[in-house]
């Protein structure tokens, strides 16, 4: 082996972008607000956990989450599963909108202070920005990727896990301003990194998950 090719630690990482929540079905904002899943992403969780062990049946994971009720719900539904508990990140909790937070999406529309054109702009001058959330999250993104565990599993929600994707690809945070690469409720994304550190996403956002298919 040529001795300038400097060896990584290889990386399964499986991303999951919470099933439904009530705040999906009520108008209302996730964000910040501790909105559980509905009885719907309950089972949807039930199913991904379930597909997830059935394709990694001998594989050991360790789980990280968002600690808001409806993220922690799906880890706690997986860690079940690999029998893991899972641990809780506050860098993995989705945007924060500031004054926002417990009001309908609506509301938002009718009070928004600032639209928000580039990553730094906020909504609201007590909110995040996508830059903050790329802050706060980047030195989890740094532990994970310079541990030694192997397999990971990431609970979290649509903005944050859109911004991870782009850390995932070695991408600088002003990229977010011409790009995006979101998921959707229920999204499993498969990422890989070889020894060789050349990064791999195998499935974005793949659906299929939260579906009953296990056997």
């Amino acid at each position: 082996m040529p001795t300038h090719i400097r060896m990584s630690q290889k990386k399964n990482i499986i991303t999951i972008q919470h099933p439904e929540s009530v705040h999906h079905t009520n108008g209302m904002i996730g964000s910040w607000y501790d909105w559980p899943l509905t009885e719907k992403g309950i089972q949807q969780a039930e199913n991904i956990a379930a597909n997830l062990k059935s394709e990694f049946r001998d594989t050991k994971f360790s789980v990280y989450t968002s600690p808001l009720s409806r993220t922690a719900q799906t880890a706690d539904i997986i860690g079940k599963q690999f029998n893991v508990v899972p641990q809780w990140a506050t860098a993995l909790k989705e945007r924060y909108l500031g004054r926002a937070v417990g009001q309908s999406v609506q509301w938002l529309r009718d009070n928004i202070e600032q639209e928000e054109i580039s990553i730094y702009d906020k909504c609201f001058s007590d909110a995040e920005s996508r830059f903050d959330v790329w802050q706060r999250m980047l030195p989890f993104y740094e532990t994970i990727l310079g541990s030694t565990e192997e397999n990971i599993i990431i609970v979290s929600h649509g903005d944050s896990l859109s911004i991870f994707n782009v850390m995932w690809l070695g991408l600088p945070a002003e990229s977010l301003q011409t790009m995006d690469l979101y998921g959707v409720s229920g999204g499993v994304s498969l990422l890989y990194q070889t020894e060789m550190g050349k990064r791999i996403m195998r499935r974005m956002s793949d659906t299929s998950y939260y579906k009953s298919k296990a056997i």
